[in-house]
């Protein structure tokens, strides 16, 4: 237990992929406690992808009572808790509040054939002009009409379609809300005008009535209950701030708030995340167009599906020795990995990794895509594969940015966060592939420590977002591109884009 003084404090709760990660925080931005809780991804089928909302939950509140005990605080002196988590995921309750099935996850790609019959129905452009975005597989939209099709019991007893993080605050609060950010992503809300769009909800026939209240960020959308203090150790009473999807979220946490200053977040999936004053959307729907967290303002984002997730697949599959070997010296087996990859060349010899394990969204919106190594010889050991890896991410990531200056969106400054920010290693190869320098923050708790600022806003710590942003977060270090580094990794990019083009008709056939 750490020995505190008494101090107003904030709490953020990011329900992700892989875990709940819950950080208390002071109002200088210091980290006073953290605790992570994992849980498993359930699999019952080839691209699906579910979790049970109850598990979330659980892990949360134990998570909570992680923190209080660590840092010793007193409930009583926290100010607000934000909230935020994965973003898309379908979670169904019933009038009770139950939840009806497992949440469809956004990593899900069973819904190809929903996107189809939306863009049948609408076109391409008018969903795009509707929802500022197309139809894909991640979105929840998709995996609600997927129920309705497949599953009719189920959508019969449907009451409320929530997303993830806002599941948890139904469990604090008992209130059903949600904010711009992440209610974005749904393919139900009219991004321009910052509200559920009518009209989309009339075509797919959902009712407007399943659907949360939607907020700004920063409101406060409701207080702890006494159940939900007595499971979770929180203060009854304590507010509870609308949040944002994972993604804006992280992005306040590094930042992101105004026009040059650009995020790469490598986690499970991979994010290149542009700040915008005012709406910008890529026709061809292969960038996001979604409400940012900062009041008033929009953001574009490109998404790579399995960016960390590569290296956690090639870890549980084939780095069985570098596990051992880890937990015998007491390391991160990541950490190993990233020694490895260090100990070969950029341009991995020749070998090229095409991260497409979950199919993909930038640039090519396409659920068949599919994982491929290229270029494989005798001189390859486990290192290159590892390296390959990393640097697939990589040019997957640059895709993303390419798309972003295309829009005339300004890059200044790139900051890179994520689990793949602590690898010196692929910090260096981003630096690379992208040719311009990439930094850290000294915040490094990610989106919950961006949901803790919105909740500082949202309880009258803060002014505003901006200034709170500007006050707390700070440039902590800088890698810049290796001049000889940098036309090779040009060149093998160029290889990586002719794999893809050649290998799209076998994608297809392959399914």
């Amino acid at each position: 237990m750490i020995a505190m003084a008494a101090q107003a404090l904030l709490i953020g709760i990011d329900v992700g992929t892989s875990g709940v990660k819950v950080v208390l925080a002071d109002l200088d931005g210091r980290t006073i406690a953290q605790s992570t809780r994992t849980y498993g991804v359930s699999q019952p089928q080839p691209l699906f992808a579910e979790q049970d909302p109850e598990i979330w939950w659980d892990q949360t509140c134990r998570a909570l009572q992680d923190v209080f005990a660590k840092s010793g605080a007193n409930p009583s002196i926290v100010r607000g808790i934000g909230l935020t988590g994965q973003m898309h995921s379908l979670v169904l309750l019933d009038r009770d509040g139950a939840v009806i099935r497992p949440a469809i996850l956004w990593s899900d790609q069973r819904t190809q054939e929903q996107c189809d019959w939306i863009h049948s129905e609408l076109g391409l452009e008018k969903t795009i002009d509707l929802v500022a975005n197309p139809a894909l597989t991640n979105f929840t939209a998709t995996k609600l009409i997927w129920v309705r099709q497949h599953e009719p019991e189920n959508y019969r007893r449907i009451h409320r379609v929530l997303l993830p993080k806002d599941y948890i605050r139904y469990r604090l609060t008992g209130e059903f809300a949600s904010d711009v950010s992440d209610a974005s992503g749904t393919l139900l809300l009219d991004v321009a005008g910052r509200k559920w769009s009518e009209e989309m909800c009339e075509r797919l026939s959902i009712p407007l009535a399943w659907l949360p209240s939607v907020h700004e960020s920063v409101e406060v959308t409701g207080r702890v209950h006494a159940k939900a203090a007595a499971a979770t150790g929180l203060a009854e009473g304590t507010p509870v701030a609308a949040g944002a999807g994972d993604q804006a979220a992280g992005a306040i946490g590094n930042g992101i708030v105004r026009p040059g200053i650009v995020s790469s977040t490598i986690g499970t999936s991979g994010v290149v995340f542009a700040y915008a004053d005012g709406i910008v959307r890529d026709p061809k729907g292969r960038l996001h167009t979604f409400c940012h967290a900062v009041p008033g303002a929009w953001h574009v984002m490109g998404v790579t599906q399995a960016a960390g997730g590569s290296l956690q697949w090639y870890r549980n599959e084939f780095a069985q020795m570098e596990q051992s070997t880890a937990e015998w010296i007491g390391r991160d087996v990541y950490e190993l990995l990233s020694d490895e990859a260090a100990a070969v060349a950029p341009g991995s010899e020749g070998l090229v990794f095409l991260p497409y394990l979950m199919g993909e969204r930038t640039p090519h919106l396409n659920p068949l895509a599919r994982g491929v190594f290229f270029g494989i010889t005798s001189r390859h050991r486990r290192a290159h594969f590892v390296r390959s890896i990393m640097e697939g991410v990589a040019f997957s990531l640059r895709d993303c940015l390419e798309l972003i200056t295309s829009l005339g969106l300004p890059v200044e400054q790139i900051r890179v966060s994520g689990g793949g920010a602590r690898s010196q290693v692929w910090r260096s190869i981003q630096a690379g592939v992208f040719g311009q320098d990439v930094c850290t923050v000294e915040a490094n708790e990610g989106p919950a420590f961006g949901a803790a600022l919105l909740a500082g806003v949202g309880s009258g710590c803060f002014e505003d977002l901006v200034s709170a942003c500007d006050a707390r977060i700070r440039v902590q270090a800088n890698e810049a591109p290796d001049e000889i580094h940098v036309p090779v990794y040009a060149k093998t990019y160029d290889l990586y884009r002719a794999l893809y083009t050649s290998l799209e008709p076998h994608f297809v056939e392959h399914t």
